[in-house]
């Protein structure tokens, strides 16, 4: 991790300096040089934690909303369509037509 965050830091210094021999402002190369610090340090930190084990959670589990011993939600597909009924959108029959 330790070569990572280096080349991290190298490039939080080398972009502004590229983006201020091409003429930008010193404000915008300053800006950009804050937000890859920034972005930087939030990876730092999850990579921190993805090695120590600690579970990262990417969506709150809605503990209320589900009965008390339910196992996993089942799959619902690559879009979350529940079923294989109508669907929104698409193509609509001529009128008078059975489709339609």
């Amino acid at each position: 991790m330790g070569e990572v965050v280096r080349w991290a830091a190298f490039s939080c210094a080398l972009v502004p300096a590229v983006l201020l021999v091409y003429g930008t402002s010193f404000g915008g190369a300053a800006s950009t040089a804050l937000g890859l610090a920034a972005v930087t340090a939030a990876c730092r930190m999850l990579l921190r934690r993805a090695e120590r084990g600690a579970p990262v959670p990417l969506l709150p589990e809605p503990a209320a909303d589900r009965p008390r011993g339910a196992g996993p939600l089942p799959h619902r597909g690559r879009h979350s369509r529940t079923g294989s009924g109508a669907h929104r959108g698409g193509r609509h029959g001529v009128p008078g037509t059975p489709e339609g």
